[in-house]
Order: C-alpha cells, then sequence, then structure tokens
C-alpha cells in the first residue's frame, strides 16, 4: 500500500521496515499493520489535535503531573507554546499508562516506542494469528459472559491498584485474543486519585461491561462492583487478588431502579427476537 505520510519519515529513517495496510480508523487515531525490527507489529498514528473528535477534556487532564515548572505555567496560561506542550503530554499520556499498566500486570498491548505523534506496539492477534477482534464483535454464551466480565472486572481492579482510570472503556476498545480481553485505547486514563471525576469515570467504565455483557447473561445487570471496588479502593482494601462479590449493600434505590428497568427491556427485545424468529420460520425465510 501507498506510505501514509506520517509513517514515511519513520519508513525513511529504518525504523518502519514496510506498512502492510489500514487496521482501524478511530476518533483519534489511525492504525496501521507494520513490519518493524522484522517483527509484524501495529503503529498507531495520532491525529493531528484539530483532526480529533476527541477532545482533551479538562475532566481527564486533572491530576496529571508536568515535572517541567515553565511547561506547566504556559499549559496553565493557554499560550501557543502551552498549546504545543499540552498536546505532546496527551499524547504521550497512553505510552505511560501503557507501560505502568503492563508492569502492573493488566492485560494492554506491549508499547515498543512512540516517536512523532507515531506509537509502535504489539499487535494483538486472535488464536489463528489475524489481528484480534473487538469485543463488539464477538457474541457469546451466557457462561463465557460471565467469565469475560469477571476478567473485565479484575483488569479494571488492576488498573486501579496501578493509580489509573480507564476513562472511556467500552466494548469498543477491548480486544479479545486466543486467552481472553485485552484493553486498548489508554490517552484518557486518569490518575485515580488525584482525579476528583475519577470515581464517575470508573463507574462508568464498570457499568459499560456491565451492560454489554448483560445482553449475553441479564443475571449481570444487577451486579454493583462499582460501588464495590471503589468502596474498597477508598478504604485501602483493594489488591490485584481481591475476591469480588458484586454486591453492595448502600447501592441506591434509584440505581436498583434502573438496574430492573434494563432487565425488563432486555425481556422485552428477547421476546421480539424470538417472535420474529418464528415468523421468519412460518414464512420459509431461513
Amino acid at each position: 500500500m501507498k506510505i501514509p505520510k506520517r509513517l514515511q519519515p519513520l519508513v525513511d529513517d529504518g525504523l518502519i521496515d514496510e506498512v502492510y495496510y489500514q487496521l482501524m480508523s478511530g476518533k483519534e487515531a489511525q492504525v496501521f499493520v507494520v513490519r518493524a525490527n522484522n517483527e509484524v507489529r501495529c503503529a498507531k498514528v495520532y491525529k493531528e489535535a484539530n483532526k480529533r473528535s476527541f477532545k482533551q477534556a479538562v475532566q481527564y487532564q486533572e491530576g496529571r503531573t508536568v515535572r517541567n515548572s515553565r511547561r506547566a505555567r504556559a499549559m496553565a496560561k493557554g499560550t501557543r507554546y502551552g498549546q504545543k506542550e499540552a498536546e505532546e503530554a496527551w499524547l504521550n499520556a497512553e505510552v505511560d499508562a501503557l507501560y505502568r499498566l503492563a508492569e502492573a500486570g493488566v492485560r494492554v498491548p506491549t508499547p515498543y516506542w512512540f516517536l512523532e505523534g507515531v506509537l509502535v506496539m504489539e499487535l494483538v492477534v486472535d488464536e489463528d494469528g489475524d489481528p484480534a477482534p473487538r469485543l463488539d464483535d464477538v457474541a457469546f454464551d451466557p457462561e463465557t459472559a460471565r467469565d469475560y466480565h469477571q476478567q473485565m472486572m479484575m483488569e479494571i481492579v488492576r488498573m486501579l491498584c496501578a493509580g489509573l482510570v480507564h476513562g472511556d472503556l467500552s466494548e469498543f476498545n477491548v480486544l479479545v485474543d486466543h486467552s481472553g480481553p485485552v484493553v486498548i485505547d489508554l490517552p484518557q486514563a486518569v490518575n485515580a486519585a488525584g482525579n476528583n471525576n475519577a470515581k464517575a469515570m470508573l463507574t462508568r467504565d464498570v457499568n459499560n461491561m456491565r451492560d454489554y455483557f448483560g445482553k449475553y447473561a441479564p443475571d449481570l445487570l444487577v451486579t454493583h462492583y462499582a460501588d464495590e471496588i471503589w468502596d474498597l479502593f477508598e478504604h485501602g482494601n483493594l489488591h490485584p487478588n481481591v475476591k469480588l462479590t458484586g454486591e453492595f449493600a448502600e447501592s441506591n434505590i434509584d440505581a436498583d431502579i434502573a438496574t430492573m428497568m434494563r432487565i425488563i427491556e432486555h425481556a422485552k427485545q428477547e421476546e421480539e427476537e424470538r417472535k420474529e424468529r418464528e415468523r421468519m420460520a412460518r414464512d420459509g425465510e431461513f
């Protein structure tokens, strides 16, 4: 394929041997399958700030430290230099998070290097050696859904034990390799202890996983892992091997009502799908 403009300098310098094809294009980056150091890897090419739809919201940046005081002042004032430094800090955030989480035992792609807005990292593959599908592209039976949900709860726990909350976790940024889920897309990861929005973001991450897997195993919809995990974290009782129950005594009644409404909606959807299958069978559409 034609070498993308942003990758051409890295090819010229011998950092990338060959560009095979584009794997995906998202709101903040394009990902290409490449050969680097004679290994098949992926190159994540971040879009320029004015071309990204995912904004550098203040709520994500809160709690991120800047070691250089001049840079910190410039970023706070919003000068041209400060904007450039803020952009660089935003892009470096994913690299830093990947290294920290990999060291903590979280299942994330291994990062190799980051240069000129391009992150080269491990290509996550399935059991056939092909690029791994996203969670959204995989169908589950109830038992496997519960198993994967439990695995994701533990990945979230390990992230929090490492001091980070993903902040944008959903079925669209989890890959599935031969061993299970792999967490990707971390430039918006937040400091759990230093960000006032961390609890809300963790709750959203956990509940996104609950709602997704709950489509296959409705019993998951009545769990309260977000409250349980954050309570353990706040009281210093969270550790990577903690045994979670999904129960929390102080879960408020509004949350319980919302959960029951999701279960009712799920049951209605299943009934409609059953009737549609019966209609198609009668009409010979199978």
